[in-house]
């Protein structure tokens, strides 16, 4: 019976994902509920869950794809991917209030310039430590930590190499797991309760998964507002990435 089960299970791995997925989030709010009284949200405790499962997933598999790996749990690869992922996403903006993002005005425009720049500074500084020398690079690089979407198609418009696109992803996701853990816990001194407020942190942080992740486990009313600006944040990045801030880069670094 048990083979039966497993086989069934594993024909039909999409449906065992969803399972899988909804058994996580029930245990993950009720240990939010009996172990923090609530003080972290159960998203978050979700998200880490989820992380710790795929790195001992990939782990124990020896495979580079986490708990999709293991043939009982292929469907979650579904389940998490892009396709499933952007859907979601452009479903919150039907929550969307014009006027509130018509409140957001300027400020909002300001973060999402503030936000790419600074990021992309961030990651330049870092791939400079790390001894690389050359504009295509350093671009590269610094366009992974703008999000790790903008940082292979920068790399792909200027002719990086394969391991300099692999660091810029790299350097998104680590920026995007930040984002999603911390902000339950910086929510509250941030102020970072009203739909302007997470217009504005959707357009600092940029990256949308992390910020989406961040504000269902703070308040998942806000995912909307965070999420429209997030995703302006990835465009505007893919625009600016491989012109004017190669550009930039390759005037200050003419080698």
């Amino acid at each position: 019976m048990f083979e039966s089960l497993l086989l069934v299970s594993t024909k039909y791995s999409l449906i065992t994902g969803f399972a899988v997925i909804g058994f996580t989030m029930w245990i993950s709010y009720w240990l939010s509920e009996k172990l923090t009284h609530g003080r972290i949200h159960g998203s978050a405790i979700a998200i880490l869950l989820g992380l710790t499962m795929a790195y001992f997933g990939g782990l124990f598999t020896g495979g580079s794809k986490g708990v999709v790996n293991v043939p009982l749990l292929s469907g979650i690869g579904l389940l998490g991917g892009s396709m499933l992922r952007d859907f979601a996403i452009v479903a919150t903006g039907f929550g969307v209030k014009i006027d509130e993002l018509k409140r957001a005005g300027m400020a909002g425009v300001t973060a999402l310039f503030f936000g790419i720049f600074s990021s992309f500074i961030v990651g330049a500084i870092i791939a400079v430590m790390f001894g690389y020398t050359d504009a295509v690079s350093i671009t590269t690089i610094g366009a992974g930590a703008i999000t790790y979407i903008v940082g292979p198609v920068t790399g792909a418009a200027i002719g990086a190499s394969s391991e300099v696109i692999a660091l810029s992803i790299a350097a998104g996701l680590v920026k995007s797991i930040l984002v999603m853990v911390m902000t339950p816990f910086v929510a509250p001194l941030i102020r970072l309760n009203n739909p302007r407020t997470a217009i504005i942190f959707g357009g600092l942080m940029g990256t949308s998964s992390g910020v989406a992740a961040g504000l269902a486990a703070t308040d998942a009313k806000l995912v909307p507002y965070g999420c429209i600006t997030a995703a302006f944040y990835t465009a505007l990045g893919c625009l600016l990435g491989p012109s004017i801030l190669f550009i930039a880069v390759r005037t200050i670094l003419p080698g």
